[in-house]
């Protein structure tokens, strides 16, 4: 057994002595197959989630009518879900009934696609009802049974399919693709917050091209935040390798410079991210902006940072801006006087002073100008020297 799965094997084996059917399921199963790293491992049981706690001395109820308990187990947790069915959804996404049942089959029906639908023993043996490892191993994303009614039930798998074409670099089967196109109007029914995770998965996914591409044929862009009237511009992001990016502010900050968004704080609080996120994306856009028109300027540098001056040099290396990624910018960053207004040997005290005048936006002002002219080595940051240079300049 991979050594993954050891801990595991052990709840399974309290199930299976206690009388009750216990298996490996989901993602885990699949990414062992793919010989991928392993995630959270699933198991799927007869036991009632009251069976399940009963066994088990350290127990979490994360949804125990849904059928699903977390149990704690030498540091580590693993989600145990009775078999279930489930019906009538609401919302294109929340089963309203579920019912529990015996049988693993009924169980792997319900789910999304067959390479997520195959189940494993302690002994590494597959029970795989709808060939999940047949498609796997040629590598396409195939529905459950009829793929209309499997968006319809969840209309977020119609993300999760082309997330998986992203990181698995698998292709659609016809019957998924074309139910998607059909239906990608059902999109609209999903949380924000549930689309923006999936499509940041597929952002990081090795095959994000391909991805992107699937969006705009099944149309399923026209249903996310502000994408509507931007086809053109989105067939763009398939000529570039997205796999360089680091961080969500950098998949961020080059979309809505490709998008050529205009308002980018409006365009990235449509996606529901957090208002540190959108700051930073904002304030690169806004650099690369000034990039393409004068190039690093000393100003420029000065209002960055070490970080935010990496993400945007990755960035305009995908762009083709920068041939080789040295990081020249971090140099010259590096060989500033000062690095930001708390560096300045004068501050807005000194300055009410000096000039015998109420504090009011003239000492912002004023303090930009000293910024400026230390910048450009008109003077140096000692107190005494900024004074002169105020006073030679007749700066009021």
């Amino acid at each position: 057994m991979f050594e993954p799965f050891q801990k595991g094997k052990r709840i399974i084996q309290t199930l299976q002595t206690n009388g009750y059917e216990a298996y490996f399921v989901g993602g885990a199963v699949r990414d062992f197959l793919l010989k991928r790293e392993i995630g959270d491992i699933d198991i799927a049981t007869s036991a009632s989630p009251s069976e399940t706690m009963l066994l088990f001395p350290k127990t979490i109820d994360v949804g125990a009518a849904h059928g699903t308990v977390i149990v704690l187990f030498e540091g580590e947790q693993f989600e145990v879900t009775t078999f279930r069915t489930e019906e009538n959804y609401v919302d294109f996404r929340r089963p309203k009934d579920v019912a529990f049942v015996k049988s693993l089959r009924e169980d792997l029906k319900r789910r999304d696609f067959t390479m997520n639908a195959i189940a494993m023993n302690v002994d590494g043996e597959f029970i795989d009802p709808y060939e999940g490892r047949k498609a796997i191993e040629s590598k396409v994303i195939q529905s459950v049974g009829n793929p209309y009614e499997r968006f319809n039930e969840d209309a977020l798998r119609m993300m999760r399919a082309i997330r998986f074409v992203a990181q698995l670099s698998f292709k659609l089967d016809d019957k998924t693709q074309e139910a998607i196109s059909n239906q990608a109007n059902l999109l609209s029914k999903i949380s924000i917050e549930r689309v923006t995770v999936e499509f940041e998965k597929m952002l990081r996914g090795e095959n994000c091209q391909e991805a992107c591409g699937i969006l705009l044929e099944t149309s399923l862009y026209q249903y996310l935040p502000g994408l509507i009237d931007k086809e053109e511009l989105l067939t763009s992001f398939v000529k570039y390798n997205w796999t360089i990016l680091k961080d969500r502010v950098e998949y961020w900050t080059l979309i809505c410079y490709l998008l050529k968004i205009e308002d980018c704080n409006l365009f990235l609080r449509k996606w529901k991210l957090p208002s540190k996120i959108i700051n930073s994306v904002v304030k690169n856009v806004s650099s690369l902006k000034k990039i393409d028109e004068v190039g690093w300027t000393k100003r420029l540098l000065y209002e960055n940072d070490y970080e935010s001056i990496s993400q945007v040099e990755r960035i305009r290396k995908i762009l083709g801006f920068v041939n080789d990624l040295n990081y020249q910018p971090l140099v010259e960053y590096d060989k500033l006087p000062i690095k930001s207004r708390t560096d300045l040997a004068i501050n807005g005290q000194v300055l009410t002073s000096m000039y015998d005048k109420k504090p009011g936006k003239w000492i912002s002002e004023l303090l930009e100008k000293v910024e400026n002219a230390i910048l450009d080595h008109e003077t140096e940051n000692n107190i005494q020297m900024v004074k002169e240079w105020l006073r030679s300049c007749n700066q009021k």
